[in-house]
């Protein structure tokens, strides 16, 4: 059986209260989070919310061509599959695990009925919800008006926050793919990055060297997906 403990891994489910905890952990099922799993596809019904410990999970948005872009990340800050609590039972986003790890999921019928007791895990759901909104809507600001360099810097701060340590698993070409831009794009800046002694990248690591320095050479939408998630979540659950 999961323990508190092990259950605060997640942040979310940190900040529940002790007596809707006690009410989930029975329910809960750890899950190994594979890096590539999906967890949902697009207009598909969910049968399960993901709470990410250890793992990172992207929300894409898949064009018809086959295309796709990155429109928020979640980790141990969040839920994967707010539709299910929203009323919407199906998105048209995929979830997909972008950094290996593990995390919890609850199945659909207990995240409903906890959720429409109108109580703490309702408003908890909903702040976040709201959190993670701001998150997709300065995703798509950043995307249109700012360069490449600085999402780069904006999605590896993103990505650092909901990690432990300074190191990420990720190739240049699952960048590409999460930021909606060419390979070679990311490698040009990459490589500027690296240049100036912000981030080290071998083999589809990257380390994180001067997390200041990338915060200063990154554009606002960083500060104010921050501050949102700050602002919303208690202390315990802000990244």
């Amino acid at each position: 059986m999961i323990t508190p403990t092990s259950a605060a891994e997640n942040h979310l489910l940190a900040a529940l209260p002790d007596a809707e905890l006690q009410r989930w952990l029975p329910l809960l099922e750890p899950v190994d989070l594979p890096l590539g799993l999906v967890l949902y596809e697009s207009g598909r019904t969910l049968s399960h919310v993901y709470f990410p410990a250890t793992a990172i999970v992207s929300l894409l948005f898949v064009l018809e061509d086959g295309h796709s872009a990155e429109i928020a990340v979640v980790g141990r800050e969040g839920v994967v599959g707010i539709a299910l609590f929203m009323g919407g039972e199906s998105t048209p986003s995929r979830a997909v695990v972008q950094s290996a790890g593990r995390g919890y999921r609850l199945g659909a019928a207990a995240m409903k009925a906890s959720f429409a007791r109108n109580g703490p895990v309702m408003h908890l759901m909903l702040r976040y919800t709201q959190a993670l909104i701001t998150q997709m809507a300065q995703t798509a600001v950043c995307n249109r008006h700012h360069t490449l360099d600085k999402q780069l810097c904006r999605w590896l701060l993103l990505s650092m926050d909901r990690l432990e340590g300074n190191e990420l698993v990720m190739t240049q070409e699952l960048i590409a793919n999460m930021l909606g831009v060419r390979r070679e794009g990311v490698t040009e800046a990459a490589l500027r990055l690296q240049e100036i002694g912000l981030i080290r990248y071998a083999r589809g690591h990257i380390t994180v060297c001067d997390r200041p320095g990338l915060e200063r050479r990154a554009c606002e939408c960083y500060a104010v997906v921050k501050n949102e998630y700050d602002r919303l979540l208690p202390n315990e659950v802000a990244c």
